[in-house]
């Protein structure tokens, strides 16, 4: 009851809930602390069976084809207590930064698309995985997930993300020959910036510019045409043009991923949405509310048990806690 209590609200809720719904009176860190210690639990045995996946010590999966199985994956910030973030830089310089990065990925699966041929994500298909680790670690995590959902009885495989390189590095390592999709409003959010700074004091100017860099260029994946557009601009400001710059480079390292109209003719998902969507209902709503501060161990206890919760695994998880 504790645990159930505690994935979804914070530690103090769960102790009126006790009470309320069962008559328990228990104190909120009594809550705390066996709700982290069965996170905790869970999080130790997805490590030990990652560490069977790095030895190729793989579950069998048997089922049926799958159509098209997708990967998404983000990262956001969850704010965690001083010692956590000792010698970390902040995002202003000359701060210290007050937050930790929860890297996140869902897999979900497609089977069909509307009557305009846009795709639709199979009803509950979404599971997740996550925690507050580096990038080497999250791909052991992200590959066990997907291999679990059947990554090799799937037909066609798709990683979504947005332009963060170690999504990518990820991307190549552990998932070759998938379909690689930048997400298009993550790139169009790009052009967005920079038409900002070309034009900063005429919102009609601005319009008037992603007309043409998005419409003609960008959503009709003409990436080559749009990276030759940009590096012809002109600018006295050393600002703007290290932007333009910038920008010019991170569409010419993506032009690959950005090929929009040929993967909406195979109506695949253009966008990172199930994912962004994720970062705030499995992370936000309960890791990032008002004055909620954790250590690393906390967050990743509760960041498992949420997880286990939200992908229907957490019967089985006491099943084989009784059978242990």
């Amino acid at each position: 009851m504790d645990a159930l209590v505690s994935h979804a609200a914070p530690f103090d809720h769960g102790r009126e809930q006790m009470s309320v719904l069962a008559g328990v009176e228990v104190t909120t860190k009594s809550v705390e602390r066996i709700a982290e210690a069965i996170g905790d639990d869970i999080a130790q045995r997805e490590q030990r069976e990652i560490q069977k996946a790095v030895q190729l010590d793989l579950p069998i999966i048997i089922g049926d084809p799958i159509r098209i199985l997708y990967v998404q994956m983000d990262g956001t910030g969850v704010p965690v207590v001083k010692k956590e973030t000792q010698g970390r830089p902040g995002k202003v310089t000359g701060q210290p930064a007050h937050t930790r990065e929860a890297k996140l990925g869902c897999v979900f699966t497609q089977t069909t698309w509307d009557r305009e041929g846009y795709p639709i994500r199979d009803p509950d298909s979404t599971t997740y995985t996550g925690a507050i680790e580096t990038a080497e670690e999250f791909a052991k995590r992200i590959y066990l997930e997907a291999w679990k959902r059947g990554w090799s009885r799937a037909q066609k495989k798709v990683v979504i993300g947005d332009g963060a390189e170690w999504i990518w590095n990820l991307a190549a390592d552990q998932f070759p020959g998938a379909v690689q999709i930048v997400d298009l409003y993550h790139a169009r959010q790009h052009l967005w910036a920079l038409a900002r700074k070309l034009y900063p004091n005429s919102q009609q100017d601005q319009k008037a510019w992603m007309k043409v860099h998005q419409k003609r260029l960008l959503d009709k994946g003409k990436i080559e045409k749009l990276v030759e557009a940009l590096r012809s601009i002109v600018s006295d400001i050393p600002e703007v043009l290290e932007t333009i710059l910038t920008e010019a480079d991170y569409f010419q390292k993506n032009a690959g991923r950005m090929r929009y109209p040929k993967f909406r003719r195979q109506h695949l998902f253009v966008g990172s949405g199930v994912i962004e969507a994720g970062c705030k209902t499995v992370i936000g709503a309960r890791l990032k509310r008002s004055g909620m501060f954790w250590t690393i161990r906390g967050a990743n206890a509760i960041l498992a048990l949420r997880c286990c919760h939200l992908n229907c695994r957490f019967e089985n998880y006491w099943e084989a806690r009784r059978a242990a």
